[in-house]
């Protein structure tokens, strides 16, 4: 067997997996569970990810990224090592290429530690991309053309916002109000409004359920339950979709403030491209119920979610593993 091109979204909230010829292998939480006593693995993935929040004094969940960037190297690492070998199998020959999507804002020296995590983890050769170019190959975009695209990848840590012209970006920025801020806001919003304390895999339940940010017609309600803060007891309260809007008005309203300001910077030619071609959303937390209407009527530009959002920058890296091979073997 020959080695694979793999693609990676190394995600805060989940790592993707693509390999060249078979797409999206692999989808997982990125989340790690450990034994502190033994400092030994327990769990990787979704199995990790049951125990978030369920787990006794030794055992610790740990989610190894942070908005986008490695802050546990070693846990990391192992990870990679896990999702690569379960994704490529183990009986390959030669050592995989490997493409990963980093945020756009990343310094020279996280971008060195996910290059070093990916060579340990088995990589013959590394790949560096920025996600929204990662985001606009994987959405079908053709960024080669001189012609502005504005890309909006919402994640779970970070949110990137960039304008791409002749296969770089112009302008960019990435922020750190993203679809884990959307959980920890109506965590937020419970505790203040109805006493009521609940854990964030509720939080993430309620906001794909009937999180909103933006008036609609007709009203969703989901019965929640956490614990009264006032009695100490287990508590079930019906939340509503117009709630979930109040809830998450100013975390919305960050990201609304951070495309606004991209545009600010953007030249007038490709402004003007984007006015005509409109905002690509992509990443999970494009999903949030209203949010291309929020972005439409906030910034005047038709907005508009990728056909895949949640998997399109994995495909764009398994993509530009596929184009940096074709651009070898010819030159």
């Amino acid at each position: 067997m020959v080695a694979s091109d793999v693609g990676i979204d190394l995600g805060t909230a989940s790592i993707l997996v693509y390999i060249r010829g078979k797409g999206v292998v692999l989808k997982e939480p990125s989340v790690v569970a450990f034994d502190r006593d033994t400092n030994k693995i327990k769990a990787i993935g979704e199995d990790a990810r049951l125990m978030l929040g369920r787990t006794p004094g030794n055992i610790v969940a740990v989610r190894p990224l942070r908005q986008g960037v490695i802050s546990n190297y070693t846990v990391t690492e192992k990870m990679l090592k896990y999702f690569i070998q379960k994704a490529v199998g183990r009986r390959t020959f030669r050592k995989p290429r490997i493409c990963v999507g980093v945020p756009s804002g990343v310094t020279e020296v996280e971008q060195k530690a996910v290059e070093d995590a990916a060579y340990q983890a088995g990589a013959r050769e590394v790949a560096i991309i920025e996600e929204p170019i990662a985001a606009a190959i994987g959405a079908g975009i053709d960024i080669a053309k001189p012609c502005g695209n504005m890309v909006v990848d919402i994640g779970g840590g970070t949110s990137d916002i960039a304008v791409i012209s002749l296969g770089s970006t112009v302008v960019s920025t990435s922020i750190k109000t993203a679809g884990d801020n959307f959980d920890q806001a109506i965590v937020r919003f419970m505790r203040k409004k109805h006493k009521l304390l609940i854990g964030e895999r509720s939080a993430e339940d309620l906001k794909i359920k009937i999180g909103s940010c933006f008036k609609r017609a007709e009203v969703d309600y989901m019965d929640i339950k956490g614990r009264d803060l006032v009695t100490g007891l287990p508590k079930t309260i019906k939340a509503s979709s117009e709630e979930m809007e109040e809830a998450l008005r100013e975390t919305t309203s960050q990201i609304v403030e951070a495309i606004h300001g991209v545009l600010e910077k953007t030249p007038p030619e490709l402004a003007a491209d984007i006015a005509d071609r409109g905002i690509v959303l992509t990443g999970g937390g494009s999903l949030l119920r209203g949010l291309e209407d929020l972005i439409a009527d906030k910034t005047g530009i038709n907005t508009m979610i990728a056909e895949d959002p949640m998997t399109a920058v994995a495909i764009g890296t398994g993509k530009y593993v596929e184009f940096i091979a074709g651009y070898r073997d010819e030159t």
